[in-house]
């Protein structure tokens, strides 16, 4: 009896484990392996909201590049980044988020054992590389040297080399004509995963376009040559010719997918406010984009000043400044589901516009190019009076940088990331210099992710001192014209 009740128990064991075994008893809620469309929109949604990001703890390009200011906590206005150690924050977010998932997919996808159609494999693994390409550049761009063919090889190589910015440059070129090779609009992509253009390969393709043309371009003053044959190219394979076709990403505005701005002020928060430097600006080139940009505010206290004017809080002051007291920004802002902006037509026209100034074979004239693209940035904004603006601030080719640095950077406002980056590029407009510092003290980089001397020393220090050290007024590669401010 003992026996048969041992052998039944055993029976029942081995039934037991064979049956947790069989398909049906996969937990459908809890996969073991996340698909490749999954990983692709999760990349796609973190590369957008980082590029977004309105937290002090990721991200604080805004400010930087003084779009906004901020109110009782302004230590982030004045270029401290070792307290919340923003640059960790901010590389965290590109390559955990963004391309490690990214790279993910991609692999899933060139697997010998994917079995889906190859044609749109195709399309999907150059739809993934330029993302890559796109969340690279904003790397290099925001620290120089930075790891990137060791980099997301995760317990095999915790320690990656950091790569020198200039290489990068040209492999990102390098990957973005292959990749406008390999796109064929006659197949189909990500479908509903991809939150930017649904599965559109022929938009896909000109975003690939515009970012050639903008990568080609930071190399302006440094290779004239490569970045002329670069805007062609771009030029060639198909730009934005309309601001429809820009890379906007849609927030279905249902936390959490939302508007980093809402994100930003939710639950009654009052952290940011517009600066004087752009509000200031507006005003004496009477744009008429400043009241779609920014409220007014009821100064009826202090009779020496109007009693609804636009007012902007001070770049940079050491101090608190209340938002009660200054303009605000407009409702559009706060929308939940308000769009992100990738690259767009604007940026593009500008970029159009430099490339013929500088003679690189582009079609149309730098006038043309710097008109379209400010008509374009007031019919986004819905603002009047276009033609008289244009009128009072026409194009400038004695002083090409300072008409296009100046009107791109109003025209990028809200975009803090590429605010700043062209800004350091083009060195217009004079920015304001915070209390008790100096124009020069106005940063050119972020510093490395402070956890990197203790986790990758070697590598860091040989970075540091590859781009002659780890300082915020280290200019990126690209910058080699000094600024006129300083």
């Amino acid at each position: 009896m003992k026996i048969i009740k041992y052998l039944s128990l055993a029976l029942i064991l081995v039934i037991g484990v064979s049956q947790c075994k069989l398909p049906d008893n996969i937990d459908p809620k809890h996969p073991t392996e996340v698909p490749y469309y999954t990983l692709f929109t999760n990349a796609l949604v973190g590369m957008v909201n980082q590029t977004e990001e309105t937290s002090v703890n990721l991200n604080i390009q805004r400010l930087t590049c003084q779009y906004w200011q901020e109110t009782t906590y302004f230590d982030e206005s004045r270029y401290l980044y070792q307290d919340r150690k923003i640059p960790d924050g901010f590389t965290r977010e590109y390559y955990r988020d963004a391309l490690m998932d990214f790279q993910e997919a991609k692999n899933m996808l060139m697997d010998e054992n994917y079995g889906g159609d190859p044609d749109e494999a195709k399309n999907m693994i150059a739809i993934i590389d330029i993302c890559e390409v796109y969340s690279y550049q904003v790397l290099v761009d925001a620290f120089g040297n930075v790891p990137y063919t060791e980099a997301l090889m995760g317990f095999e190589n915790s320690a990656p080399v950091y790569d020198d910015a200039a290489a990068i440059y040209n492999d990102l070129l390098a990957r973005l004509r292959n990749d406008l090779v390999s796109l064929n609009a006659d197949y189909g992509s990500f479908g509903t995963a991809d939150v930017m253009y649904n599965g559109d390969v022929a938009s896909w393709k000109r975003f690939a376009a515009s970012l050639l043309l903008r990568v080609g371009m930071r190399l302006s003053d440094v290779d004239a040559g490569k970045a002329g044959v670069a805007a062609k190219d771009a030029e060639s394979a198909g730009l934005f010719t309309d601001q429809s076709q820009s890379g906007f990403v849609y927030y279905p505005g249902v936390v959490p997918h939302i508007n980093r701005i809402w994100e930003g002020f939710r639950a009654g928060r009052k952290d940011f406010l517009p600066t004087n430097t752009i509000v200031d600006m507006m005003l004496a080139k009477e744009d008429g984009r400043i009241g779609k940009y920014f409220t007014m505010v009821d100064t009826s206290s202090n009779a020496e000043v109007e009693k609804f004017v636009y007012l902007g809080a001070v770049a940079g002051l050491d101090g608190a400044q209340s938002y009660n007291n200054f303009s605000n920004f407009q409702a559009r802002f706060f929308d939940p589901a308000f769009e992100a902006n990738m690259i767009d037509y604007v940026e593009v026209e500008f970029l159009l516009a430099e490339a013929a100034q500088r003679g690189f074979g582009v079609s149309g004239s730098a006038a043309d190019h710097y008109n379209a693209a400010i008509e374009a940035s007031f019919a986004y904004w819905e603002a009047e009076g276009v033609a008289e603006y244009l009128t009072q601030n026409p194009y400038d080719a004695a002083n090409w940088k300072q008409s296009i640095g100046e009107q791109k950077w109003l025209a990028l406002y809200n975009r803090g990331v590429e605010g700043l980056t062209e800004w350091k590029r083009l060195d217009y407009p004079q920015l304001n210099v915070p209390e008790g510092m100096v124009y020069g003290d106005i940063p050119l980089r972020m510093p490395y992710p402070y956890n990197e001397v203790q986790q990758n020393k070697n590598n860091y220090e040989a970075a540091s001192a590859a781009i002659g050290g780890d300082e915020t007024s280290t200019p990126i590669f690209w910058d080699v014209v000094p600024s006129p401010f300083k």
